[in-house]
């Protein structure tokens, strides 16, 4: 749409640019580390609406609430305890095998 008024002519759209095949692909995002990932698995670690933080009662109060560093702790940790998920019981087997 060309306004009649407007005494400039209006100025080309650029070309979009496509990307060449020379150019050096995009770099991929760096893996966690792996006390990152222990961290993210432990059934101590805080849910992450409330922060990121180990709530075991012997780590809290040295490690803290804020700024929590996984390399510092999670590497060698003896309280670390796997979260899982808890199973659905059979509970008609279970009746079967009880009677």
């Amino acid at each position: 749409m060309r306004d009649d008024m407007n005494p400039f002519p209006p100025s080309p759209s650029p070309a979009p640019e496509s990307p060449s095949p020379s150019a050096s692909p995009s770099p991929e995002a760096p893996a966690a580390p792996p006390a990152v990932i222990k961290f993210k698995s432990c059934r101590w670690r805080c849910a992450p609406e409330d922060g990121e933080f180990c709530t075991h009662r012997d780590v809290l109060p040295f490690a803290g609430k804020n700024d929590f560093k996984a390399d510092s702790w999670c590497p060698e940790c003896a309280f670390y305890k796997l979260r899982r998920t808890p199973k659905k019981r059979d509970w008609a087997a279970e009746r079967a095998n009880n009677y």
